[in-house]
């Protein structure tokens, strides 16, 4: 046993914050934590120490919120809202529309359709949305409405434009897909809303996966909601939860289906599961499945066309985003989460090989070279700085790549990124915490933030965590009263 670092941690049974240690043992890394009344809980943190380590070389440290909305009283993560302990700022903003589902999946965050009704008006939706939207030192630029699933509210597409006019310049819809199945009319009322994106629920290629995580097949109904988006020129990112002995055999025929769906799909985002509810170690183990296993498992899958090496922390890109904010003077979004979050990379198809970024793009030199430019331009060397931008590309190798990467460098702009993102498909992962992986340092260094009916904002594992039940409950109504509501 090598202990890698202290943290803070919870009780999975009691919620008491507890110290915990997170240490390697057997080429794993393992959280730690005891509790007086609950005795030892470990639970396996990521599954390779070497992928580890490599990740936690591209930490970054954000700056947090200039205006956090709570005070620090009883600490991390009881006084979410946001708090002066958060180190981050606001990425991805989601708002959960409704708690109403048309499906009742065994694999479920969001614990849906329980027997109240949360389903705030659209008043108070519209509070949140300009709460998020006075967040300082910048705004986020993109939002999700969740649930639930947030189609099935009748009002959705005005949701979606009263998001569009508040300035959200990026509007994910995320989906079931059972709604998109039905009619592309629907999904072409979704894109002229504003809608930029649908977050689509897809566990694979063949009808097994969805029987065991969802309850029933759903597949010609997942590739329904695909043609109807391609349809309606709609965008779609496929979002499979990975559990083991669920679909993890299907990672790379995924990543194919994409490929294959090019014009429609810009990015596959993997979710290692997120295991809620009281369970006992053994049974978590059979489930549970960390970010390096499915990188290894993608290598395995694709025949070594993706490979281990070619995806890179989160908060890798920030250099990117000081950079630019520094040469031309604006606050831009920094992806500060915690390097042990989620890893991502980039393909290309070519004559139907997926071919990674890393093999036309040095992208860890580039990187440097955008670290260099920052430390530059902050000294006020501005001339110096844009000498090295330039220079910069001599690490970009392809000629079509260069050019869509000096359009994000110059322009700085969001449809110089969305162009750079219609040329490739994101392959990504985000593993959201449980009580029993759970990590305040992470949870300190969260992006993706939910807003609340009361003006708070919250970190999504503490949310889905801890804060998810007590807050529907104070802003809900029992199911009968909601219908009698609607009758009337």
């Amino acid at each position: 046993m090598r202990l890698l670092r202290s943290t803070k941690s919870v009780c999975p049974e009691c919620l008491r914050v507890l110290d915990a240690v997170i240490y390697k043992e057997d080429g794993k890394v393992w959280i730690k934590r005891t509790c007086p009344d609950h005795g030892e809980c470990k639970e396996v943190y990521w599954a390779d120490y070497e992928m580890y380590a490599r990740a936690e070389k591209y930490s970054q440290v954000g700056r947090g919120v200039e205006n956090p909305r709570t005070e620090t009283k009883r600490n991390c993560p009881l006084d979410c809202g946001l708090c002066p302990q958060h180190r981050s700022h606001t990425v991805l903003a989601i708002i959960d529309v409704t708690n109403r589902c048309n499906l009742n999946c065994p694999i479920c965050f969001a614990s849906s359709s329980p027997p109240y009704v949360y389903e705030p008006t659209k008043e108070e939706i519209r509070g949140m949305l300009e709460n998020l939207r006075m967040n300082q030192p910048v705004a986020p630029p993109a939002l999700q409405f969740s649930g639930g699933e947030p189609t099935i509210r009748e009002d959705f597409l005005e949701l979606i434009q009263m998001a569009k006019e508040l300035g959200f310049r990026h509007i994910e819809v995320n989906t079931n897909g059972l709604e998109l199945a039905r009619s592309a009319d629907y999904c072409a009322e979704l894109r002229e809303a504003g809608a930029s994106a649908v977050y689509l629920q897809f566990d694979g290629v063949t009808a097994e996966p969805y029987i065991k995580a969802r309850g029933r097949d759903l597949l010609d109904l997942k590739i329904r909601a695909v043609e109807n988006c391609r349809k309606a020129g709609l965008v779609v990112i496929l979002v499979p939860t990975v559990a083991k002995g669920v679909n993890d055999d299907q990672l790379g025929e995924i990543i194919r289906f994409a490929a294959r769906h090019r014009d429609v799909v810009r990015c596959v985002n993997f979710q290692p599961v997120s295991i809620t509810g009281r369970i006992d170690y053994e049974k978590r183990n059979e489930m549970r499945i960390t970010i390096p296993e499915c990188i290894k498992l993608i290598e395995k899958q694709t025949g070594g066309q993706v490979r281990a090496e070619d995806f890179y922390p989160v908060p890798f890109v920030v250099p990117i985003s000081r950079a630019v904010g520094a040469l031309r003077g604006e606050e831009y979004v920094e992806f500060t989460a915690h390097p042990h979050c989620g890893m991502a990379t980039y393909i290309f198809v070519e004559d139907g090989e997926l071919v990674p970024i890393t093999r036309y793009a040095s992208v860890e030199k580039l990187l440097q070279a955008m670290q260099k430019v920052c430390r530059d331009a902050q000294a006020g060397q501005m001339l110096r700085a844009k000498l090295r931008l330039i220079g910069a590309l001599r690490h970009v190798r392809w000629s079509l790549l260069r050019k869509l990467v000096w359009g994000i460098l110059s322009r700085g702009s969001y449809e110089a990124l969305a162009e750079l993102h219609h040329k490739m498909i994101m392959i990504g992962m985000m593993h959201f915490m449980d009580l029993y992986n759970f990590d305040l340092e992470r949870v300190q260094r969260c992006v993706i933030h939910y807003a609340i009916p009361d003006g708070r904002i919250i970190p999504f594992c503490t949310m889905n965590s801890i804060h998810r039940e007590t807050i529907e409950k104070a802003f809900s109504m029992p199911f009968a009263e909601w219908r009698k509501r609607r009758r009337d």
